[in-house]
């Protein structure tokens, strides 16, 4: 049977990883992205050579109607879908909460909790035998940074993360008997371009001393977590967060 896959914010980092990694598991894959489809189409290349269908599809997730255009896309081109890997996030710069605007909290909550809460609603109502489906698995990212709480620097993101781990919890329970299993990955410092875009570039290397493996991670790693929970290999798995931070 073919898998369909959807990884929002596939286009760099862990969700590029994730997707090459599910293509070569097995799993067809939609690629969302906000801006950069250049490189949505790079990965989409990278899962055709392994052998599976890709899908490239633009959308913001905290958009309602984006994720309701996503969705409609994938029923569209894989039929049904199997598995979603709630992945978009974002960070800001480097701030104290006595200086954040309102406008920064409600891009950093809207992208990274309530997208995807959008989403896992969404994939609920095609997986759920309750409404008619064939069951499904959610994976969604949260972050070391939920147990850390990031004083200095993004508390607000510390805080969305939070959020998804306790959202993960619950969204499982009330679904488990509804075939759809629903985990959470917690990387920690991992080497990607996300730095960056927080301003701080170099951070994964200069964190990395504080780490007890005294280093940082790989995307590939994380996806590494990310499909293993996606397969069925986990069958029994749900309602989990698994930390993959080096023992930070």
């Amino acid at each position: 049977m073919n898998r369909s896959l959807l990884v929002t914010g596939g286009s760099r980092g862990i969700g590029a990883a994730t997707a090459r990694l599910a293509a070569a598991a097995g799993w067809d894959v939609a690629i969302n992205y906000t801006r950069d489809e250049a490189a949505a189409q790079a990965v989409a290349q990278q899962v055709r050579a392994l052998g599976r269908r890709a899908l490239v599809l633009q959308g913001d997730v905290s958009r309602e109607t984006d994720v309701l255009a996503l969705f409609a896309e994938c029923d569209r081109a894989f039929g049904a879908l199997h598995g979603l890997v709630n992945n978009a996030g974002v960070v800001d710069v480097a701030q104290r909460v006595d200086e954040m605007s309102a406008d920064r909290l409600q891009r950093m909550f809207g992208i990274n909790v309530i997208g995807s809460m959008l989403c896992a609603r969404e994939a609920v109502r095609r997986m759920s035998t309750r409404r008619g489906g064939t069951g499904g698995v959610i994976v969604n990212l949260s972050s070391a940074a939920a147990r850390l709480g990031s004083p200095g620097q993004y508390v607000d993101y510390a805080a969305a993360k939070a959020a998804i781990d306790v959202f993960t919890l619950g969204l499982a329970r009330e679904v488990a008997a509804e075939g759809v299993r629903v985990n959470a990955v917690r990387p920690g410092i991992i080497d990607t371009d996300i730095h960056a875009s927080g301003g701080q570039p170099d951070r994964a290397r200069q964190v990395a001393p504080q780490v007890p493996m005294q280093r940082a991670g790989t995307a590939d790693e994380v996806a590494e977590a990310i499909v293993w929970l996606l397969g069925d290999a986990s069958s029994y798995t749900t309602a989990s967060v698994l930390d993959v931070s080096g023992g930070r």
